[in-house]
């Protein structure tokens, strides 16, 4: 059997065969602890920061702001609950975005159990933030801002540079989540006017269980784990140095080439929309139409389950689902619900993402497979 063609691409990424290159070292020869002072130590030692200085480099930002995490959970739990208790005597206020990824949302909801008070600031129908709506949730005591780059589910990315502007002329820190941004579209911290900025290896085409925090220079959030003092004691515990080594690895890939891959995936996500509206009627975009990551195109489908959908196209394509049937009703993602769209049609909406693997040809070939699946539900539940 041939493995179905792969448009899953924000949820995990395959290993770059540049990046396993890179890695392999240091499962087999180099596997010394970095903080060893012997010399199994060195190597080890010096491509940690050898990494440190590829990620740096595609952040635009220095390495010393660069810090090691295990992905983009720990990365986004590091900044908030990390910045929210190093200032909770200026202020327990802290604005973010209904879309956000629950690496974020989960986080503001349990410091809400530590007396912050959390502001979710809703997006228009297109999973868009109005920086004005922004500006309006802010208070006095308002010590921090997370909005994330760019949705894991629609692809809509945000005005982070106007938003973070206003935290800034306010003395606020500005976080944000750019787990599906980066290598995608620019991410340059500079350019951005952000304080923190989490990584996500495994969507970047590093290996799985390694991330990184932007942490600008002058920051002290509060240390958030305790041990032996790696990385500047900030996060303590031995690292990961293969696993970094590839996340160095990918940055370095994707800062080379993130021009021409920009604009093969946008032009591969396009054909992808236009071939499966040409076969289907009723077809949904969700998700800004110009102001998105140019790999990913999210689809509803008026009148079909997403499930549904998902086992009939099973053998031949893998995408994600934008809502779930559970006992016979129908959970439509938090993203959706919160760009208002239709159940009608949330309840039928399929992610589809493009990577550096996908091909011309399984583009065309997963618009046939999805073009007639849905015919097919459509045929079967009275809809045609």
């Amino acid at each position: 059997m041939t493995h179905p063609i792969y448009l899953d691409y924000n949820g995990t990424t395959p290993l770059d065969p540049e990046v396993y290159t890179a890695m392999w070292p240091f499962f087999e020869t180099e596997f010394g602890n970095p903080s060893s002072s012997h010399w199994y130590g060195i190597k080890p030692r010096q491509a940690v920061e050898a990494a440190r200085r590829q990620v740096a480099a595609l952040l635009a930002c220095q390495p010393e702001e660069v810090f090691f995490t295990s992905g983009g959970t720990e990365s986004n739990n590091h900044a908030i609950k990390g910045m929210a208790r190093a200032l909770k005597n200026r202020g327990r206020h802290i604005v973010t975005s209904t879309i956000e990824h629950p690496a974020v949302l989960e986080v503001c909801s349990y410091l809400q159990g530590e007396g912050f008070a959390i502001t979710f600031v809703d997006v228009d129908s297109q999973g868009m933030l109005d920086p004005e709506w922004i500006r309006q949730a802010l208070r006095p005591d308002t010590i921090l801002v997370s909005v994330m780059h760019a949705n894991n589910e629609v692809g809509t990315v945000q005005p982070i540079a106007a938003i973070a502007e206003l935290a800034r002329t306010r003395g606020i820190a500005i976080h944000t989540d750019a787990a599906q941004s980066l290598g995608k579209i620019p991410a340059d911290v500079q350019m951005l006017g952000v304080d923190l900025l989490s990584v996500a290896g495994h969507k970047l085409y590093a290996p799985k269980g390694i991330g990184a925090l932007y942490l600008r220079k002058g920051l002290t959030p509060e240390k958030f784990c305790h041990g032996a003092g790696q990385e500047k004691g900030w996060r303590a515990g031995t690292e990961n140095v293969a696993g970094i080594v590839g996340l160095g690895k990918a940055c370095e890939i994707a800062g080379r080439d993130l021009a021409t891959s920009m604009t093969r995936m946008q032009d591969l996500r396009d054909q992808l929309h236009k071939g499966i509206a040409a076969r289907v009627a009723d077809v949904r975009l969700n998700g800004h139409p110009d102001h998105r990551l140019p790999n990913t195109l999210s689809l509803s489908f008026r009148g079909i389950e997403a499930d549904r959908l998902l086992e009939e196209i099973g053998l031949d394509v893998a995408a994600s689902a934008g809502a779930a049937c559970h006992s016979g009703t129908v959970a439509i993602s938090h993203v959706l619900a919160a760009m208002q769209v239709p159940a009608d049609w949330a309840q039928g909406t399929l992610r589809f993402s493009i990577g550096r693997m996908t091909t011309v040809a399984e583009i065309e070939r997963a618009a046939d497979v999805v073009g007639a699946a849905v015919a097919r539900l459509r045929k079967v539940g009275g809809i045609i």
